[in-house]
């Protein structure tokens, strides 16, 4: 028997613990389970399985849309922020800083932010660096690159461990948060991920839209209700200060797919397409 609950691809990281909160706590786990089948991927494999068709929900990075354009998106809900990120860094080993770069070490694990990376370098620092994809390890990268891009959870962690990093080699590194970069050359928020469906499968279910909108919704109020908790909860998972996790739920990421978020992404489209990083400026459509 085919099972009738809509196949969830959500991102594995830190940064989207407060969309997640009713799908993994009581007393909305349960219920919501009767409707969603849930995996845990990279952001990359979010966009993989929707596009293939191995999803029906997926956070993916917003750049997706621009592969996959008949994917509609859930309104309200977004991996954002209006200023600091502190998880998407590039981080520079050169001693002439962002002039100096010649390669970059992509992280694999998303093409939004190496969407990001290449639009900061063709439009606004006006360089054109070879791009490699690399597995998310500053030190192997550093090794086959002047610059490395981190996303998610090991930029955070590298970001936590540079003083050491610094007393252990004696040496200095570039530290640049891309989000804040992009936000003081656009004046936008930088958007990263949000979530999207494949029309026709919600269609084909028996989850009426408005449940499905509702359901999203309501966990991202019930997370955002919760920081405190989920800090705490988090704390025991990785190597960060509870602390800490609580300000990157509180300052650094912006949850909420808002007008402001819109406009950021009408940039990030059109940019994208003009320094040949996306192939088209895709229309969003709300589920």
């Amino acid at each position: 028997m085919t099972d009738p609950r809509l196949r969830v691809s959500a991102i594995h990281f830190l940064n989207p613990a407060p969309l997640m909160w009713s799908f993994e706590h009581e007393p909305d786990r349960t219920r919501l389970a009767e409707r969603y089948l849930l995996s845990s991927d990279t952001p990359a494999e979010c966009a993989a399985k929707l596009a293939a068709g191995n999803a029906d929900i997926g956070l993916v990075p917003v750049s997706a849309l621009a592969f996959t354009p008949t994917l509609a998106v859930i309104p309200g809900c977004a991996i954002a922020s209006r200023d600091r990120v502190r998880s998407i860094i590039l981080v520079i080993r050169h001693p002439d800083g962002i002039d100096g770069v010649r390669r970059v070490a992509l992280d694999s694990s998303s093409r939004t932010s190496s969407t990001y990376t290449r639009i900061l370098f063709a439009r606004f620092w006006q360089i054109e660096p070879a791009f490699v994809e690399h597995e998310p390890n500053l030190e192997a990268m550093l090794r086959e690159a002047d610059a490395a891009l981190l996303i998610g959870d090991p930029a955070l962690f590298a970001l936590e461990d540079r003083k050491a990093r610094e007393h252990r080699t004696g040496e200095r590194l570039l530290y640049l948060d891309l989000a804040h970069e992009w936000h003081n050359l656009t004046g936008t928020v930088w958007v990263s991920a949000f979530w999207a469906v494949r029309s026709e499968a919600i269609a084909a279910s028996q989850i009426a839209p408005a449940q499905i909108v509702e359901d999203f919704q309501h966990s991202r109020d019930a997370g955002l209700a919760h920081i405190d908790a989920l800090a705490d909860e988090w704390s025991t998972r990785i190597a960060l200060p509870c602390a800490k996790i609580q300000t990157y739920f509180t300052e650094n990421i912006w949850y909420l797919l808002d007008d402001a978020c819109l406009a950021g992404l009408e940039l990030f489209y059109r940019y994208g397409v003009e320094c040949g990083a996306l192939p088209v400026v895709p229309n969003l459509h709300f589920l």
